[in-house]
């Protein structure tokens, strides 16, 4: 198995603005732009995302857009999500699928999601997203810590853990 470095240079991966590691795979540029409130979009892109015991949290962040993620190789992933209604699902993503772990998982937009690394053998661990309509950042809003426990204070240690200290 790979450590960490090998993935991100074999895969040619980026540091990114809510943790971890990416790179843009794919974007439906072979297609009609599709029309949403925000602006056009492709109709799909997709990204590697990777989290490293260097890096092991994806801060939470809202996306408009459904987003599939899909298991690779490493170690597991939790993955936090509140929905509009301040209900708190737990998902963890990686291979044990016997343990209820899941190799796909479907996050609808308007949901704050947050991810962060289980402890494991590998230190890392590998997933892919399918964004539908495709990613734009401008769709994207990063979780401010003090809005957020205001807006669900029955989750704050979950949010204080998730998200960067903006004071």
């Amino acid at each position: 198995m790979p450590n960490a470095n090998d993935v991100i240079a074999a895969l040619e991966l980026e540091v990114h603005v809510e943790g971890g590691y990416f790179r843009r795979t794919y974007q439906a540029d072979h297609r009609d732009m599709l029309e949403t409130r925000t602006g056009p979009r492709y109709l799909m892109t997709s990204i590697y995302y990777l989290l490293t015991e260097d890096s092991p949290i994806g801060q939470f962040h809202f996306n408009q857009s459904d987003i599939l993620h899909f298991f690779h190789l490493g170690d597991a992933i939790e993955y936090s999500l509140i929905h509009a209604d301040g209900s708190l699902q737990t998902l963890v993503m990686g291979k044990n699928v016997l343990a209820g772990q899941h190799l796909q998982l479907h996050v609808p937009g308007g949901i704050w999601k947050a991810s962060r690394l289980l402890h494991g053998e590998y230190g890392f661990g590998l997933i892919s997203e399918a964004v539908s309509p495709g990613f734009d950042f401008a769709d994207m809003e990063m979780g401010n810590r003090q809005k957020l426990v205001a807006q669900y204070p029955q989750h704050r240690a979950l949010i204080e853990m998730l998200t960067r200290d903006e004071d």
